[in-house]
């Protein structure tokens, strides 16, 4: 009976041992807070910013977090909130509109809490501290060259100076971005276009600038809009023309039943997404001005379409489509050698859509030229160019009726006229004067 007891009493024991060192185990296995990351460390904000907060418990799962912000002695409570049963980890937006903190440092408190038995069943609390700078101040801009005048369809350039450092800066036109580029001595230039399809009266350029904090400078600036006159034109589409070209679309467009549906699939869809295109590889630039001087024409050419060209596309009597032609179709001898126009670098050597096989010249700041409908291509991606230098062979490929050459020139992506930078004294008027270079 006594040896009953014993062993009795041993396994109660036994028990308690146990029992305790699994409720030990239970407090202290788990002695880990929420992992907690922040965006927006060191930052510069303002009242517009959002904050984004990811929380992860590793064992646990999340139980409340709390955010304050702090400045001086003052602490103000900006968020709080108690999370579902279950949840381990959690992305959180965070806006500071209601932070009630001047301009200058401050802090960001984030207190998180598990559902650990730590703590005697409080659980862990990870408590950070985060350094803010807020800053509600737009950027300035001064400008200080513009030219006078604009052309429908032309281009124009802006040199300014910024009160403090920006993410990005330049000239918007509606909701075209021109962006600028900085300079070495902290001035920035910026070419921008007037686009070809925009009325005078609804043409406001502005200068626009965003700073790190988020601030923005947007304001229109004063330059006088000339309105240009551009051509009608008719471009009547024979069966000849749609047999002989259209096939080579065939595989982007896979829909067409004839060459003919073909033909406007291309022309509407493929042509806007090859004008997409090019604002893409607008962006591919040197902030430097690589070009010197005028640019050159294609040798021994005749004029065969003008930019800005209104056309009608005719088949059988009725028109069928209406586009706009921007750039110039220059028409030599068959298989003519093509001269760089002026000196920079190819950013662009290949087929794209209507305009077939393609050379695309970056001449810095966002100023590029294009070539089209090439034979041959006789550049590579990357090759610096001199003024003159052969980079392809005349042809027509692409959306072409015929051997020549499309000419284009391009503004961040924005085709404007090319005859402006055919002649001498509108570069050292508009451009070089303005910028002081020569």
């Amino acid at each position: 009976m006594a040896s009953l007891k014993k062993t009795f009493f041993f396994i109660i024991f036994l028990s308690l041992i146990c029992g305790g060192a699994i409720a030990g185990w239970l407090l202290f296995k788990d002695q880990q807070g929420p992992i907690v990351a922040v965006d927006k460390e060191d930052a510069r904000v303002n009242k517009k910013s959002t904050v984004t907060l990811s929380l992860h418990d590793v064992t646990s799962e999340l139980k409340n977090l709390s955010i304050a912000v702090r400045k001086n002695s003052k602490t103000i409570p900006l968020y709080s909130t108690t999370f579902e049963p279950g949840t381990q980890s959690v992305t959180l937006e965070v806006p500071l509109a209601n932070a009630d903190v001047s301009d200058g440092a401050f802090e960001m408190l984030i207190t998180a809490t598990d559902t650990s038995l730590a703590a005697f069943g409080k659980g862990n609390t990870t408590r950070k501290v985060i350094t803010m700078r807020m800053d509600n101040t737009p950027p300035s801009i001064t400008v200080k060259s513009l030219p006078p005048n604009i052309w429908q369809g032309g281009a124009g350039v802006i040199a300014y100076t910024i009160s403090e450092p920006v993410e990005a800066s330049g000239v918007m036109v509606d909701d075209v971005f021109f962006p600028g580029y900085k300079q070495s001595d902290g001035t920035y230039f910026c070419f921008f276009a007037f686009p070809h399809y925009i009325d005078r009266k609804d043409y406001t350029p502005r200068a626009f600038a965003e700073d790190v904090a988020g601030n923005v400078y947007d304001q229109p600036f004063s330059i006088n809009p000339l309105p240009r006159k551009f051509r009608n034109d008719k471009i009547r589409l024979s069966d000849r023309f749609l047999n002989s070209q259209m096939p080579a679309f065939s595989k982007d467009t896979p829909e067409a039943t004839s060459n003919l549906e073909r033909f406007l699939i291309v022309n509407r869809k493929i042509r806007k997404e090859n004008r997409d295109a090019l604002v893409n590889i607008g962006r591919q630039t040197s902030s430097s001005i690589l070009w010197q001087d005028k640019f050159i024409r294609f040798p021994n050419s005749a004029t065969r379409a003008g930019f800005g060209d209104r056309r009608s596309y005719m088949y059988d009597g009725k028109v069928i489509d209406q586009q706009t032609h921007l750039g110039l179709d220059l028409a030599s001898r068959k298989q003519s050698p093509i001269p760089a126009a002026n000196k920079g670098t190819v950013v662009y050597a290949g087929n794209l859509g209507i305009y077939g096989n393609v050379v695309i010249i970056d001449h810095g700041l966002g100023l590029q030229t294009l070539y089209a409908h090439m034979t041959e291509i006789k550049t590579t991606v990357g090759s610096v160019i001199n003024t003159g230098d052969i980079i392809g062979i005349s042809g027509s490929t692409g959306m072409s009726g015929g051997d020549h050459l499309h000419f284009g020139v391009i503004i961040s992506g924005i085709p404007v006229t090319p005859i402006e930078w055919f002649d001498h004294r509108w570069i050292q008027y508009n451009v070089t004067d303005k910028l002081n270079f020569k």
